[in-house]
């Protein structure tokens, strides 16, 4: 749930804003009725990412496009581009 504060209101109640937004709201700062600027916990941006990244990753390895690579593939790439 978000909530909308104009801009004089956000500069006196920040500290207070902040905590809401820890707690897992969103604020929402107007000049007039205009929005101009959202906050949001930093950590739920990155947990959001990560879990889409997550998702595209098992997507593909469900997709049957990657093959298996065995424990031979693997040691011969070892030294791959190695000058003795």
């Amino acid at each position: 749930m978000a909530i909308t504060v104009n801009i004089g209101e956000a500069k006196t109640r920040l500290s207070e804003l902040i905590a809401r937004v820890e707690a897992g709201e969103e604020v929402v700062i107007a000049r007039g009725n205009a929005p101009v600027a959202r906050l949001t916990a930093l950590e739920d941006d990155k947990r959001r990412r990560a879990q889409q990244a997550i998702a595209r990753i098992r997507a593909l390895r469900d997709s049957g496009d990657i093959k298996p690579v065995t424990v031979e593939e693997i040691l011969a790439w070892r030294h791959e581009g190695h000058k003795y």
